[in-house]
């Protein structure tokens, strides 16, 4: 079987620490700075603005995305950094992409745009944001995808779509990486999310627990469709990362990661339980990180 590198990336999901408000900035650069230093490959906070309900009330903390993004650029040199993913309906496209574009530049080339058709409509009711049907939202994000890849080239034209009119598409400063920051699309949506990663994007996102091997067959199917490439796409997996307190899951681990492998997956990115603690972090980086490059 031909080798492939399997990284691990980190998903911050949960600023329910000890010491409270006053402490997460502090706590946040410990963990993300350690997950720089043990070679995780990116780091991703949730486009949320209320914690999500499978990791607790809506009451606990939870921090918006670029302004966190853009403090973790200040912090770290190497780790890539995203939204994982993006609400497309929380912010207009145009925006979007100047945001991306400034974090880009911020972080010496690491932003990535992490994207997706957006789920909660109980925090956009609650906090007053645009939520339109899921069928308007999957149009709004290939709109939005479209304006973001203008926005990144030299074409500063009007863009002229069904939800969004932009006078003139100008960006400046550019992204400093050409031709533009990578897209990840998130969702396993086998008609509409799966065919808009074949159309724009440079990587997709499986959730470990679905039938990720027949999900990767329709996406084949759609790159077919849209003549691309299908392994110009990078095949991303979000999954726990448990190493256990100890390291008594590490073997369990490497097991369920050589599995992603096998299928052509070349990141696992999730959340690893007790982060905050940061010695499950040192045991993914002496006994997981290098092995996962290694399968």
């Amino acid at each position: 079987m031909e080798e492939v590198l399997m990284e691990i990336g980190l998903h911050v999901a949960n600023f329910t620490w000890p010491g409270g408000p006053g402490a997460i900035a502090e706590q946040l650069t410990r963990v993300v700075t350690t997950a720089e230093d043990i070679g995780m490959a990116r780091v991703s906070v949730m486009d949320h603005v209320w914690q999500i309900g499978p990791l607790g009330p809506p009451e606990e903390p939870m921090l918006e995305a670029y302004t966190t993004l853009g403090y973790l650029a200040a912090r770290t040199s190497r780790v890539e950094l995203l939204a994982w993913v993006t609400a497309v309906s929380y912010r207009d496209p145009g925006l979007l992409a100047k945001i991306i574009s400034t974090l880009d530049v911020l972080s010496n080339g690491r932003a990535w745009l992490g994207i997706g058709a957006a789920w909660n409509g109980e925090e956009s009711d609650g906090l007053g944001l645009f939520f339109p049907s899921t069928a308007e939202r999957f149009e709004r994000l290939e709109e939005t995808l479209r304006i973001c890849l203008q926005m990144w080239s030299d074409d500063d034209a009007p863009f002229e779509g069904r939800h969004y009119q932009l006078g003139r598409t100008l960006n400046s400063p550019q992204p400093l990486r050409r031709p533009h920051p990578p897209i990840l699309i998130g969702g396993g949506g086998e008609k509409k999310t799966l065919r808009l990663v074949a159309q724009y994007a440079q990587a997709c996102n499986l959730f470990g627990g679905d039938d990720i091997e027949r999900k990767l067959d329709v996406l084949r199917q759609h790159c077919a469709d849209v003549g691309r490439d299908y392994d110009e796409i990078e095949k991303t997996v979000m999954v726990g990362i448990d190493p256990g307190k100890d390291g008594e899951n590490v073997d369990q681990l490497l097991e369920q990661l050589r599995g992603f492998a096998a299928l052509g997956f070349t990141e696992a990115h999730g959340w690893v339980p007790g982060v905050e603690a940061i010695t499950p972090l040192e045991i993914l980086g002496e006994r997981v990180v290098p092995e996962a490059a290694r399968f």
